[in-house]
């Protein structure tokens, strides 16, 4: 007999087809505040001169500004708290410029009965409805209201 993996999950066992989107404006703050965190300080991101005159023709936000959202959308959303990835396969195929405003989606494609892990896809469009970021996640689910996790 197979156990339930999903027993103390706070938002419970998703289903195949659930998803969850959150939208965010971009700013020159969030460039910012990705370099403090890892120092990322490419001119494409800080020298408007320098971006004018490259292929992407203005200031452009780190990648990790840009799937940073869909982050948040599985540790607060879907599946919810408790979840972290385990792997993710991305392909960034439009820059996300300064100004944009980004949304995220995630749609649960598989989930396993035994333990809490879901496979999604991933998407993070632009204001103009195209895509800039798409591929798939794997999840994993920490049970923070089983009595495990909150004995030390």
């Amino acid at each position: 007999m197979k156990s339930d993996g999903w027993i103390g999950i706070v938002r419970g066992k998703p289903r195949v087809g659930d998803f969850a989107e959150r939208t965010k404006p971009v700013s020159e703050r969030d460039i910012a505040l990705f370099t403090e965190i890892t120092g990322d300080r490419n001119p494409l991101h800080y020298d408007p001169e320098v971006a004018a005159r490259s292929v992407f023709g203005g200031l452009i936000v780190q990648g990790g500004v840009t799937s940073g959202i869909l982050n948040a959308i599985v540790a607060e959303d879907l599946p919810g708290p408790g979840t972290v990835f385990l792997g993710v396969e991305w392909k960034f195929v439009k820059a996300v410029y300064v100004g944009d405003v980004i949304t995220g989606r995630v749609e649960i494609t598989a989930v396993r009965e035994d333990k809490p892990i879901c496979t999604l896809a991933t998407t993070v469009r632009n204001q103009h409805g195209v895509i800039c970021l798409s591929g798939t996640a794997n999840t994993y689910t920490a049970g923070l209201n089983s009595p495990e996790a909150r004995s030390e």
